[in-house]
């Protein structure tokens, strides 16, 4: 066995230097990949091919790719080992009406069972939102008991530990009913109402990583209320909700998360609603549930986020259902709670189309302030 010892390899044109055999890296450095962006990893006019087991990072979707049979797949990638799975949690709602709560639970994603307390946020709220990175989930927004105000504080809490959220920041406007959504890096609310103002069609972000008040990103297509956002890590779309001319929408909107700008006009649901619930993995986001327009439905909608166009039926939850909130893990979407108060946590299978099921329990609440997890789509 010879030994090459070398520290650039370089202009050694397009075919590049051909090992027979194994090769070893004894670095205790790190090894640099090809990567580029999604276009670019297709054959071009300039001698690039692809060749079955090729590897790269891909920089639109940040997320590592290896070709095999004949199309690229993301390679899997996983957060860390919280209970043996990813942890979903759900924060505040309303326990006992008219009191809203400030108790905020978890469960093991990948287990199932029911929810164990993890703390509480800083003020009893509901009718909020929340989007949360691989260590941190946020929750925003919502209306509290005393007095019974609608609230711009941001919460957030550490998924790795237990315990009562922190102050992180506030939204730019006092609301109830937004939107949330978030990639690695950008927290994403918009939308929401207040008495004064009605419909909101603002849209702020935040970088997860340091604290601080959202700053402007854009606006909605129209004022929206009662929508929920779900995320690839390219892109956030938002789906339904009230619009100032109408009880519910099917209007589906995204933005590109890593930019700001206004919303784009992504396609339609199948079915009108507000107070629905929406998750995803990186490929395929589910809506479910909500007012369609005046009573609670059981009906769930799917979309490729990636493209454009409208929604496709999905299947039926458990129940019919609205204010449940959504979080998701890479193979399946947790649905929990919602109208009347319930205790339920339904889940389906997100590459598959086909009926919800019970998988847990938690406290029956309904108009929670949000559910998050550290392994949703936009990670």
């Amino acid at each position: 066995m010879a030994n090459l010892k070398v520290d650039t390899v370089s202009g050694i044109g397009t075919e590049g230097t051909v090992f027979d055999g194994g090769l070893k890296f004894r670095s205790k450095n790190y090894l640099t990949l090809p990567k580029g962006t999604t276009t670019e990893r297709t054959a071009t006019s300039s001698g690039i091919s692809t060749e079955i087991g090729s590897i790269r990072y891909n920089t639109d979707s940040n997320k590592m790719e290896c070709y095999v049979n004949n199309k690229w797949m993301i390679v899997a990638t996983s957060s860390p080992n919280l209970d043996g799975a990813v942890r979903g949690v759900w924060a505040g709602g309303r326990l006992s009406p008219p009191a809203f709560s400030n108790n905020i639970e978890y469960i093991a994603l990948g287990a199932g069972g029911s929810a164990i307390d993890f703390g509480d946020l800083t003020l009893d709220r509901g009718m909020g939102n929340a989007f949360g990175s691989r260590t941190k989930g946020f929750f925003m927004g919502g209306q509290g008991n005393s007095p019974a105000t609608y609230n711009d504080r941001s919460d957030s809490i550490v998924f790795a530990s237990t315990g009562n959220a922190t102050d992180f920041g506030n939204t730019q406007t006092s609301m109830i009913g937004p939107f949330g959504l978030s990639n690695a890096t950008r927290g994403i609310y918009g939308g929401g109402a207040t008495p004064s103002n009605g419909r909101l069609n603002e849209i702020g972000y935040i970088t997860m990583s340091s604290e601080g008040n959202f700053i402007d990103f854009g606006d909605t297509i129209g004022g929206v209320y009662g929508s929920d956002g779900l995320a690839s890590p390219v892109r956030g779309v938002v789906s339904g909700g009230q619009q100032p001319s109408t009880s519910a929408s099917n209007i589906i909107q995204f933005i590109t998360i890593a930019t700001t700008g206004n919303a784009t006009d992504f396609g339609d649901l199948s079915y009108t609603n507000y107070n629905a619930a929406s998750s995803s993995n990186a490929v395929r986001g589910i809506t479910a549930g909500g007012y369609a327009p005046s009573s609670a439905t059981n009906q769930m909608d799917y979309i490729t986020i990636a493209s454009t166009g409208n929604s496709a039926s999905f299947g039926d939850l458990t129940a019919a259902t609205a204010t449940a909130k959504a979080c998701s893990d890479s193979t399946h979407v947790f649905i929990g709670g919602g109208s009347g108060p319930n205790t339920k946590i339904q889940r389906v299978n997100i590459s598959t189309a086909g009926d919800a099921v019970d998988w847990g329990t938690f406290t029956a609440r309904d108009e929670l302030c949000g559910s998050t997890s550290n392994g949703h789509g936009g990670l």
